[in-house]
């Protein structure tokens, strides 16, 4: 068994959490709290790797992540 290593994005907001994963396109989960979101996008993340394992798709590998939040007047 492999082990992949991807970034995950989490977001919240006042309907919950969001989670995407950028290099996994279509990857993405929902959850009430940070830890079910979590645990949702793991799942999600497995299913995806898998499919494309099973269809000999390549699978993105990351090497550095770099993620920041910027203020924007406008």
């Amino acid at each position: 068994m492999k082990r992949y290593k991807v970034s995950v994005v989490i977001e919240k907001d006042e309907d919950g959490y969001f989670a995407f994963s950028p290099e996994l396109q279509g990857c993405y989960a929902q959850g009430d709290s940070y830890e079910e979101v979590l645990e949702n996008i793991k799942d999600a993340i497995r299913l995806h790797l898998e499919d494309r394992i099973e269809s000999d798709e390549a699978i993105p590998e990351i090497e550095s992540i770099s993620l920041t939040s910027l203020e924007v007047e406008v």
